[in-house]
């Protein structure tokens, strides 16, 4: 973000200009280019991990893989230009990398909003309303929606190519600085920047709270509901050993669906959280500012809203890692660390899955299901012990079975 702070009006004096110390400089670019960095590698995983991998595709991932193409967006456009700026304290990217880098800057940031705000919806219909997710939370559905997303941000983004430009900013000590800033008064833009903070900061984080309110009250305090057609079929069943069978199937399943449910709904939530809690010291900044004649620069402060903006940008796969055992398993895969024989853990999950499906006879279309399902992933405990036999079908019971 190059706007954190609102350019002096051109009737009022600039006082002298005083270069960044060496130390603002050394810290301040270290800390902005280790972030982006890190940002950047592993976002650019996330896409591949999910691009490369059948079972990966979900809708939930899908609205994953927009939010990761939008914090590399910021980390490109916001991250990397702060670099220069902490060293040279001037633009150097000239008038059409001022437009540019503007515009993919919010497209960036209302993008990765509006992805949060869909896995959000996705979510809270996937568990809060399971027999009309069957038809709503397709792998289909959700490319629409992103494709949307994108392209109502881009339409919507188009006025920063009108409303920025470079300044020359002349300073009492004849100096001059080259600054990246607005063509328009300053009573213009604000408006913009609370209709943004609102549609794209408040408006998500309201709606964020209230719809995985709704999902705790179903995952946490209420019973995984029965599905009505495994009901049928078992007062159909006349042989009681066949009863027995099906219900340890129906239980298992029940249970694990219940547990990647909370498991993939907790890491959604931290990725909220995050986006809130990162974000709100540069928007109250902004809004701060907005109210003051003259506003609040001291550029370490500045340099903490810069470094949590980009973190917001760079943590997100660190959260997939750290709470997702398919994400970990995928991540190692394409990092080659993990060992010859570690892709049969993955065959030999898949095809468990998609048992449990067809045993249980819970989907008539695999297009919704792969959201919640395809998140079932056997434990490595399981896996070195595959060969044990089972004579009572109740034991899968112990099978452990993690998250996406």
């Amino acid at each position: 973000m190059e706007n954190f702070t609102t350019l002096p009006e051109l009737n009022n004096t600039l006082g002298n200009w005083t270069d960044y110390s060496i130390q603002y400089k050394v810290i301040s670019s270290s800390l902005l280019l280790l972030i982006c960095a890190l940002g950047l590698v592993g976002n650019v995983m996330v896409i591949l991990v999910v691009l490369t991998t059948k079972h990966m595709r979900t809708p939930t991932n899908c609205y994953l893989v927009s939010l990761a193409v939008a914090d590399l967006m910021v980390l490109t456009a916001a991250g990397l230009p702060s670099i220069t700026d902490s060293i040279f304290g001037s633009w150097v990217f000239g008038h059409y990398g001022c437009l540019c880098i503007t515009y993919f800057q919010y497209l960036g940031i209302n993008a990765s909003s509006c992805s949060i705000t869909a896995f959000t919806i996705e979510r809270y219909i996937a568990i809060c309303h399971p027999i009309k997710a069957q038809f709503l939370c397709t792998l289909s559905r959700a490319k629409k929606i992103i494709l949307f997303v994108w392209a109502f941000t881009s339409l919507y983004c188009v006025m920063w190519f009108y409303l920025s430009d470079i300044q020359e900013l002349v300073y009492d000590n004849d100096i001059t600085i080259i600054s990246c800033g607005y063509r328009v008064p300053r009573k213009f833009y604000l408006p913009i920047y609370f209709f943004d903070f609102g549609v794209f900061f408040v408006l998500p984080l309201l709606l964020s709270a209230v719809l995985y309110g709704l999902i705790g009250r179903i995952l946490f305090l209420n019973p995984l509901p029965s599905d009505p057609k495994d009901k049928k079929r078992k007062n159909g069943q006349n042989n009681h050993n066949a009863n027995d069978r099906t219900s340890c199937k129906n239980s298992r399943h029940s249970s694990s669906t219940a547990t990647s449910r909370r498991q993939v709904t907790k890491m959604l939530a931290v990725v909220v959280i995050l986006f809130a809690t990162l974000w709100m010291p540069y928007r109250t900044l902004v809004v701060v500012n907005s109210f003051l004649d003259q506003p609040y620069l001291d550029s370490w402060f500045l340099l903490f809203c810069r470094i949590c903006i980009y973190l917001n940008s760079a943590i997100n796969p660190v959260i997939y890692n750290a709470m997702s055992q398919k994400f970990r398993a995928a991540f190692r895969k394409i990092c080659r660390c993990g060992r010859k024989s570690s892709d049969k853990p993955a065959t030999y999950s898949v095809a468990l899955t998609y048992s449990a499906v067809k045993d249980t006879s819970m989907v008539e279309s695999t297009d919704h299901f792969t959201t919640e399902l395809e998140e079932l992933t056997v434990t490595d405990e399981l896996l070195s012990d595959q060969k044990m036999m089972f004579p009572d079908p109740c034991v899968y019971e112990k099978v452990n079975f993690s998250d996406a």
